[in-house]
């Protein structure tokens, strides 16, 4: 089966050896997406919310490139920095992922960069 490697330029670039996303078959797997503007490579947001709506706007951006949506999505699975933020991520996780696919949520120790939030997505085409 042949993989074909999403990038595009509405998502930032990806800090290390792997692509935004690949495409494999009729699915699509996004790599992590942290909270960087692409169009400067900075962490601008402070909040989790506000992290939360810019990993939404890079995901957006890449599964698009790869020709799904969040419509699409059968499988997130989702990193905080602080297990107190769940409430606060999840009032905006709601508003992009309404089909409400399959969802791991785990606290981890680190992320990175130091940001609060990171969302990787298993999608259909």
């Amino acid at each position: 089966m042949e993989l074909k490697k999403v990038s595009t330029e509405k998502a930032p670039a990806a800090i290390g050896p792997y692509s935004q996303a690949i495409v494999c078959g009729e699915m699509v797997f996004t790599s992590g997406q942290i909270p960087i503007n692409p169009e400067n490579g900075q962490v601008e947001a402070t909040t989790i919310a506000t992290q939360t709506e810019q990993v939404m706007k890079n995901l957006g951006a890449v599964l698009q490139a790869a020709g799904s949506s969040f419509e699409k999505a059968v499988k997130t699975t989702c990193f905080l920095a602080d297990i107190a933020d769940f409430s606060a991520f999840n009032e905006v996780y709601a508003k992009y992922f309404t089909t409400k696919p399959a969802r791991s949520c785990v606290a981890v120790k680190d992320l990175p960069k130091g940001v609060l939030v990171e969302v990787e997505v298993i999608a259909t085409l």
